[in-house]
């Protein structure tokens, strides 16, 4: 089982990807408030999806967040090295995404 800090660093290293990835596909019109929630630590953080880019993550959950990534600590890890595909981690319920339908298909750009 990863820890919170190997979490937290996933998210990090989520986002510089993300901003290499933005840069070079141009602008994701898409922003919105992101809870990852991390079902076997019993922890939550919170971040924004602004312009194809992951900002302000900061320890903690946002109740109030329009999308919601719900999964394990070791396959959070494994999705943001690219070792977990995102479609069959949904298949197969290793991780859930909570957001609106539009939303969805604009996050399929960014992954």
């Amino acid at each position: 089982m990863a820890t919170v800090d190997d979490c937290r660093q996933a998210l990090y290293d989520l986002a510089a990807r993300l901003d290499i990835n933005a840069e070079a596909q141009g602008r994701l019109d898409l922003d919105r408030t992101l809870a990852c929630r991390i079902t076997d630590l019993g922890t939550a953080f919170h971040a924004r999806i602004k312009g194809g880019r992951l900002v302000d993550i900061t320890d903690g959950d946002d109740p109030k967040a329009k999308i919601a990534l719900i999964t394990g600590s070791d396959d959070l890890l494994s999705l943001v090295a690219g070792k977990l595909d995102v479609t069959r981690a949904i298949a197969s319920r290793q991780i859930s995404i909570k957001a609106n339908p539009f939303d969805l298909l604009k996050l399929r750009k960014l992954l």
